[in-house]
């Protein structure tokens, strides 16, 4: 068993490559072989968000609070909320950030191939952000 204490892993900036906006990533627990899946909480600024990405084994996100957008490549724009339980399938083209006005938290889970969490892609541009 191990207790990894609140606060004992430094919260990092999320990087402008990957992010547009103010991000702030906190680590939970990292991929631990044999595991493969590893955890975040990530903190969104208003209006805040990734680029387009994919996931080699999918992701889940578990929003905490505030209010978020998602979107999948091809699909509308939606509103995600806390206790909403977003699951990319692997391989598919998504953002995800904060509303306008609003901050949004959550906790996303995605397991690593090969060593490779996430493939990250162009920045979504304002058009594509406000749907």
């Amino acid at each position: 068993m191990e207790i990894v204490r609140a606060g004992s892993r430094p919260s990092t900036e999320g990087p402008a490559a990957w992010f547009t906006g103010r991000v702030r990533i906190d680590p939970l627990f990292p991929a631990t072989a044999p595991a493969r899946a590893a955890g975040n909480t990530v903190t969104f600024e208003p209006g805040a968000r990734t680029a387009w990405h994919t996931h080699p084994l999918g992701q889940v996100l578990i929003v905490v609070s505030g209010c978020g957008r998602v979107q999948r490549a091809g699909g509308p724009v939606e509103e995600i909320r806390p206790g909403d339980v977003v699951w990319f399938p692997p391989g598919e083209k998504h953002w995800h950030g904060a509303a306008p006005t609003t901050a949004m938290t959550h906790v996303a889970v995605q397991e690593s191939l090969d060593g490779r969490a996430v493939d990250w892609l162009e920045h979504v541009t304002d058009a594509e952000y406000g749907g």
